[in-house]
């Protein structure tokens, strides 16, 4: 959670102590308040008591690894996190996606890469300002409900538990409905900026949604429209 004096947290969990001061000291000097843990495990227990906004999570911790450490992260809400790894096969990240983590880093890393995908997953999170005009309760298209209050999403009667990450794709389908979206605008409007050189993510992400949302056996909604992108029809 944000501290009293409105700075973001984040929690680096990684057994490499370099890298770690190495991130902590990046981060706190871009005004964010940052913990870290060396284990899996000590870095769950640090998550549940501290809240952070973020949490930077390597792969290969000792004990318990990264992607379990992901999947508890996702039982238990919606903290975002964001996975350090030096596995970089398609496989690899698709596992980390699915293992509930909303984006996938591999090591070695630009500093200016990992300030920008720490900057666009908080941005995510901020409140509307003051004044702002308050996004509609709920949105609807065909038999699919999203509730942006609660974050969550149901298809007629049944109910579809989405990461952070998939919310935030289906919510930018359900705003621009039977409007064909381009990867480049997905990927500006739901990560941020320009993941140059992931173009995989968009159809990762586009893939896991789908099966949550025909998991059911409903009908097909997000449709791939071939050498353009995306689009919600029916």
């Amino acid at each position: 959670m944000a501290t009293r004096d409105g700075q973001a947290s984040v929690l680096v969990v990684d057994d490499d102590e370099l890298l770690v001061s190495s991130i902590r000291r990046v981060l706190a000097y871009e005004g964010y308040t940052v913990r870290t843990a060396q284990t899996g495990l000590a870095g769950l227990q640090l998550a549940r008591e501290a809240t952070p906004d973020l949490v930077i999570l390597d792969v290969g911790l000792p004990g318990l690894d990264g992607l379990e450490v992901a999947r508890r992260l996702r039982e238990g809400g919606g903290v975002p996190v964001l996975i350090l790894s030096a596995r970089d096969s398609v496989e690899d990240r698709v596992a980390g996606l699915e293992a509930g983590a909303d984006d996938y880093l591999v090591k070695p890393f630009a500093v200016e890469e990992l300030l920008a995908r720490v900057r666009a997953r908080l941005r995510r999170r901020e409140p509307d300002g003051v004044g702002a005009v308050p996004p509609p309760a709920s949105l609807r298209f065909a038999d699919l409900v999203l509730d942006t209050g609660a974050r969550e999403a149901r298809r007629g009667e049944r109910a579809i538990r989405l990461t952070s990450k998939e919310y935030d794709l289906l919510a930018l389908f359900m705003r621009h409905p039977r409007r064909v979206l381009p990867h480049a605008y997905i990927l500006e409007h739901v990560w941020g900026y320009d993941f140059e050189g992931d173009s995989n993510l968009v159809p990762v992400y586009v893939g896991q949604l789908r099966q949550k949302l025909e998991a059911g056996g409903e009908g097909r909604l997000i449709h791939t429209v071939r050498h353009a992108g995306y689009v919600l029809r029916e």
